[in-house]
């Protein structure tokens, strides 16, 4: 009895066992607890009569409250109709209306894909003598490689004049012509159209090789794996670069031809010396250095008289 009066009740105990005293404490248990939840419902029901919570009566954001659907609009009948709040609206426009409002370009580049030109060849056979007889082909359509003149043109660009490497060639040619072709197959153009350069290489060979003065530096270059180094004479008119394994003089000597000039102009490095009758240091690379010896700027005055004619 003591755990309903102060739990609540939570079960009816039987009435036959409790006397007139224990019936009463009950009653007044049950009273208890029927006003508590009299109560509770109260204001449950008072706070369902209250008006939801929207951005208009409360601090909920706009993003959050509920949006009424729009009217649906009424579908245009005909044409649309001129605007009603410029007179005239709607009014047919001459030619004699026209004025030129503005004037702009836009540019934009085609797409270029490989033009492929099957060749087919025919030989005639004589049913007399069995002599064959074959047509010439066009310029350029020669047996041999398949990439014309102008492919091999575009990886020379690309390869010399952009220092391109073979793998960036093939995928750089892949992404914008949809040319496929290998690394080996960009160095077989390359070694074809080597030849076609020899004339020019042998003409600034014989310029330089008649120079009053000569400029040269070399630097390292990674070919197959291996340091070699590439070689740079010039004068003021002509320039060659020469790859070799090597470092020494001889590659300088090699490349002279036996042709001794007035000048020679180089960094501190031994086998850039003693090419030609004067040397002088090259200024380019040691204008940072903080002692300059003096001997090293006052190149022979028989020299210098020498190398005044065009070099």
């Amino acid at each position: 009895m003591e755990s309903i009066l102060t739990l609540g009740v939570t079960q009816l105990p039987n009435l036959d066992h409790l006397s007139h005293a224990e019936k009463d404490d009950l009653i007044r248990a049950l009273w208890a607890q029927v006003q508590g939840l009299t109560a509770r419902l109260a204001e449950v029901e008072a706070r369902l009569s209250e008006p939801s919570k929207t951005p208009d009566n409360s601090s909920v954001p706009p993003s959050k409250g509920q949006k009424p659907n729009q009217p649906e609009k009424a579908k245009r009948v005909g044409p649309r109709k001129g605007s009603l709040g410029r007179k005239g609206g709607g009014r047919l426009l001459t030619e004699a209306n026209q004025v030129l409002h503005g004037r702009y370009d836009k540019i934009d580049l085609p797409v270029v894909r490989p033009v492929v030109t099957r060749v087919e060849r025919y030989a005639g056979h004589c049913p007399c003598c069995g002599g064959v007889t074959l047509p010439p082909v066009p310029v350029g359509m020669e047996e041999g490689s398949p990439f014309s003149i102008n492919i091999i043109a575009l990886m020379i660009y690309l390869r010399f004049t952009h220092a391109i490497g073979y793998r960036r060639l093939t995928r750089m040619v892949l992404h914008l012509y949809g040319l496929q072709i290998s690394e080996g197959a960009v160095d077989a153009m390359l070694q074809r159209a080597k030849p076609c350069f020899d004339d020019h290489v042998a003409a600034i060979l014989a310029r330089l090789r008649r120079s009053r003065i000569v400029c040269s530096d070399e630097t390292t270059v990674r070919i197959d794996g291996r340091t070699h180094w590439n070689w740079v004479l010039q004068n003021d008119q002509v320039v060659i670069h020469i790859v070799r394994d090597s470092r020494a003089a001889s590659v300088v000597t090699e490349t002279m031809g036996g042709h001794r000039p007035a000048i020679w102009v180089s960094d501190l490095y031994g086998a850039q010396q003693g090419h030609a009758d004067a040397w002088q240091v090259c200024l380019a690379h040691y204008a940072d250095l903080p002692i300059m010896p003096t001997s090293l700027l006052k190149p022979a005055p028989e020299a210098a008289a020498a190398a005044m004619g065009p070099a």
